[in-house]
Order: structure tokens, then sequence, then C-alpha cells
């Protein structure tokens, strides 16, 4: 199931969204996307409603150097535990909303991301051997980072942490094996990133029993699993596309603020 959170002419919902190309509808759920959904029977087509954010979580965790390559191209060593750090919920925007440079950074980059999205349970100190039954689905990801910022403050809080700077969508896709999906980021249309999940250092199950065992995951929390090889800088006026096999693409342009 695709899980979206749409606005539309009376307001905003969840949604499934169910078909393809033209076809595609959304059908609206009731509530919340937690369990299983309780449909309203209304529907709209995709293509009246407007896709947000697929999710608002009360944090953002995210994983950083988690691909051996993406490590290397910034002369940096794989950690041997994930490293993890914030991004405030207000950070968080949906498909092609736009992407704030702000000016007190120079360089702005994209890192193109699969995001796992946390079922309906708060959990604490959840079992590698049993982290994917707690999984509502997965989404598309962009960590955007001033990187100037990050290599100045030393701590990465205001690089990551600028609003608009967490890009989600275009929705939740809950029937899903993360362990080896293509990832592709493209920039204006030139492909920047082009690698796989298999290649990430600390797999899925793995940082969820870490960062569970860190901090209490809510319902609807966020995990950005990091970002591989290819990384780069946005400017005013480009679009950025990032697209995970079996999910969809997630594009948003990079705007002044």
């Amino acid at each position: 199931m695709r899980l979206a959170r749409i606005a539309h002419a009376a307001g905003v919902v969840f949604a499934s969204i169910e078909g393809e190309g033209g076809d595609a509808e959304a059908l609206e759920i009731a509530e919340h996307p937690f369990g299983r959904p309780n449909f309203t029977g209304r529907r709209w087509p995709l293509a009246d409603v407007r896709l947000l954010a697929p999710i608002l979580p009360t944090k953002v965790i995210a994983v950083g150097r988690n691909y051996a390559e993406h490590a290397a191209e910034f002369g940096n060593e794989v950690p041997a535990s994930p490293m993890i750090f914030l991004k405030p919920s207000t950070s968080v925007i949906g498909p092609n909303a736009a992407i704030k440079l702000p000016a007190a950074s120079e360089r702005v980059d994209f890192e193109g991301e699969l995001a796992v999205v946390i079922g309906q349970q708060p959990l604490r100190n959840v079992p590698a051997s049993r982290a994917l039954s707690t999984v509502l689905g997965y989404t598309v990801a962009n960590d955007v980072s001033a990187r100037d910022l990050q290599k100045a403050d030393g701590q990465w809080g205001r690089a990551k942490g600028f609003d608009t700077f967490c890009p989600l969508g275009p929705w939740i896709e809950t029937s899903l094996d993360p362990a080896d999906l293509a990832l592709r980021t493209e920039l204006d249309g030139e492909v920047k990133q082009d690698a796989r999940t298999s290649l990430l250092v600390h797999k899925v199950p793995e940082l969820i029993e870490f960062i569970s065992g860190v901090m209490t995951l809510l319902p609807g929390d966020v995990i950005l699993t990091g970002t591989p090889a290819g990384v780069g800088p946005m400017t005013d006026g480009q679009q950025v596309s990032i697209t995970i096999e079996g999910i969809g693409t997630l594009t948003n342009p990079a705007q002044k603020a």
C-alpha cells in the first residue's frame, strides 16, 4: 500500500494511492494511517490533489557516513557504530515544495536517502531480529545539508536543521524489502548518485535496534539511513529528484530563501 498525506478542496487527509499514471486515485483514510486503514469512501483523482509530506514525525533521526564510498569522498572513516544526529520536525517538507537556500550558507548539498517510518507502537530496545515488524513503511528523503556550516561548526545541528532541509515523499510504501533497492539522485536531469541500499554499512534492522536503545521511537518517527557517494551542491533554480526502487520519485526545486 502507498500511504500519503494529501491536500484537497476540503482539507488535509491521509490517503491510499491506488492505480498508476493518469488513472491513479487517492482514497481517503479516516484519522491516521497506522494499523488496518479505515476508508471513508471518498476518493479523488491523484491529479486533483496535492501530495504533502507523507508523515509529520515528532523527530527525524539521521545516520551519518553509512555508505563507505560517501565517507571516503569526504576523507572520513566508517564509524564502528551508527553515527546518529537529529533533524527538527520543522525541517520536513513534501514533494515539489521548495528547498530554501539560506543566506548564511554558500554551499547547500542534496543527499538522497532511504527513509524508514516507524509504525503504530512506541519502540524502546527493539532487537534487530524483529525490527522490520515495527516499521510502517519506507519513503524517499533528501537530507539537505549546508556543507560549509557543517565544516565550520564541527557539529551538525545548524547545517542539517534549517527549515525545508528534510523533504520526504512522495508517499510511504508499506510492502517493501529495504535490503537491496536502487537509489538514484538527479540534479536537473543529470545523475549524481547511483547506488543500492545493499551497500549500507549498518542495515535497517541494526539501525532500529541501535536507535531504539538510545531513545524511544514514536509512531511516525523517521529514520534517514544515510546517503551514498555523489552528493553535491544545489543552486537557486535547480531541481533535485531522488528515485528509490519500489517507492517512487521525490522532486524538489532549490530556491533562495
